[in-house]
């Protein structure tokens, strides 16, 4: 049986269907190939994405003594978190509501087998 090895980021400053545009391009990959793709992606998210996935490979060795070019990304998903609602004041006395959305964003690591 094949351990996963999981990092989670909450209440990230993006709406998911933003970062799962990043997600996407590293699902399936080896992780250090999926760093590598992430340092070069310009979106908002791939920071935090591959901050995420380093933080998944140093819980891999460091409690599981995995080594990092056994791992590949098993899982990794973007949920929406709560949403802030916000507004500004629009013409004729009215509110103009503003929805600032959040994301969760989890990893799942495997061994290769």
């Amino acid at each position: 049986m094949a351990t996963d090895i999981r990092a989670k980021l909450s209440n990230f400053d993006t709406s998911a269907q933003k970062a799962r545009l990043v997600v996407d391009l590293v699902r399936g990959k080896p992780a250090l190939e999926a760093l590598t793709i992430l340092k070069f992606t310009p979106n908002k998210a791939a920071e935090p994405v591959h901050k995420l996935i380093r933080s998944a490979i140093a819980n891999a060795e460091e409690n599981f003594g995995v080594s990092r070019e056994d791992l590949f990304v098993h899982k990794i998903f973007a949920d929406e978190a709560p949403t802030r609602k916000w507004r500004r004041f629009g013409a004729r006395g009215r509110l103009k509501p503003i929805l600032r959305r959040r994301s969760h964003i989890t990893v799942v690591l495997r061994e290769v087998e």
